[in-house]
């Protein structure tokens, strides 16, 4: 080999070695990033249970954003939108219309890039959190966006009952298929023994009055639908505290919409301004909370600061159709030199609940007729089974 082909071929080996050692030093470089946190931890966390016997608190979820050198960005502003598992009919969940949509989706500042909230989780499955974090001061830092997951998995109650309803109508149909091979005679002028034919016409009255219900809840849910609106403000009730206070030299409103409809988002918005100035205020803590009025439990709260022009807006979903409290308390900053009693503004929101789509209710009941079937099968297979080892009768005449 040629010195020129030598020195060549070292040239590329180098060359080729350097690029190598530059690629594996970028990539083990630390990079912006998201950083979750939960209480309880994500092991323990569970869906929220409408049955529950003691009060069920909601998850808080802490998003903390990390520059290069490992330390948190500072002056940023935090969006949050928080998505459900995608729809799937063939295994609901116990809120199946919240299934694939938004469950929250809030923007806020975060002068230590930390932003920390509490929400109540409706279902099981794999939730998306979109995070993006922008700087306030432009070119402060490189905008952050990273999609964060979290799995929750069902609730052990829902696999024990659902464990004894097939256990009943397996052992309902393991009945029925054993009555029926029972091989009662057959009396003249009859197509079937009469237990058979009581236990077929049984079934027959069972499942037409099933299929009568999905259909008739289901048409009395869309009628009723578009007159839904126009009556839930009847049935809640009035909030003890105002939606627009004057306090202290400081005014305080909440607004945004006045009634929700499952799965979907509904606006929310509350500022704080000067009396006197008329000017926004924003050193000042909004203390965010909405609680379901049936039963007093938490859905959401949320802990921040107004921007600049004294406002703190958010989109929430309600997955429960119940009247919700939406309430604000505004307090003094500890660093700040403006000092008030901390004093709130409520509203009651009445929220339009949205019955289950027909497929699911008829796959449901699907499931049911499948696993009293396959109890039928097995009914008959033993029955026939017990008759074919059993030995035959001998008849014996006498003259």
């Amino acid at each position: 080999m040629s010195k020129f082909k030598r020195s060549a071929l070292i040239s590329v080996i180098c060359l080729i070695g350097m690029i190598l050692y530059g690629w594996i030093g970028f990539s083990q470089t630390p990079q912006p990033s998201i950083r979750l946190t939960t209480r309880p931890v994500v092991s323990e966390i569970k869906p929220f249970e409408a049955e529950a016997t003691s009060p069920q608190p909601p998850v808080q979820l802490t998003l903390q954003a990390i520059d290069e050198s490992g330390h948190s960005v500072e002056n940023a502003k935090m969006r949050l939108q928080i998505l459900t598992r995608s729809q799937n009919p063939w295994f609901t969940t116990d809120f199946p219309i919240s299934e694939g949509t938004t469950l929250l989706d809030l923007e806020a500042l975060a002068p230590k890039g930390e932003l920390q909230i509490q929400q109540m989780l409706p279902i099981r499955g794999t939730y998306q959190l979109l995070v993006d974090v922008m700087p306030i001061v432009p070119n402060a830092f490189a905008p952050i966006h990273q999609t964060l997951t979290l799995s929750v998995p069902e609730n052990w109650v829902k696999y024990r009952n659902f464990g004894i309803l097939a256990a009943i109508l397996l052992a309902a149909g393991l009945g029925g298929g054993w009555l029926i091979g029972s091989g009662q005679p057959i009396q003249p002028g009859e197509i079937a023994p009469q237990r058979v034919r009581l236990l077929l016409s049984g079934v027959t009255v069972v499942a037409i009055a099933a299929l009568l219900y999905v259909n008739i809840s289901a048409e009395l849910g869309q009628s009723h639908r578009s007159m839904a609106m126009s009556h839930m403000t009847e049935d809640v009730p009035t909030s003890d505290k105002p939606s627009k206070v004057q306090s202290q030299g400081l005014e305080m409103q909440l607004s945004g919409d006045s009634s929700a409809t499952v799965g979907q988002l509904a606006k929310l918005q509350v500022g704080v301004i000067d009396v006197k100035t008329k000017q926004p205020v924003t050193d000042v803590a909004l203390r965010i909370k909405t609680t379901q009025l049936e039963n007093n439990w938490v859905a959401f709260a949320y802990q921040g600061i107004p921007d600049s022009t004294g406002k703190l807006a958010w989109q929430q979903q309600f997955f429960d159709g119940a009247p919700h409290n939406i309430e604000v308390e505004v307090a003094p900053q500890p660093t700040s030199t403006r000092r008030f009693q901390p004093f709130q503004v409520a509203q009651n929101i009445p929220v339009e609940g949205v019955a289950p789509p027909l497929v699911v209710r008829l796959i449901s009941l699907a499931y049911m007729t499948g696993i009293v079937g396959v109890g039928l099968l097995l009914g008959l297979w033993l029955q026939r089974r017990r008759t074919q080892q059993s030995p035959p009768t001998l008849k014996r005449s006498f003259s």
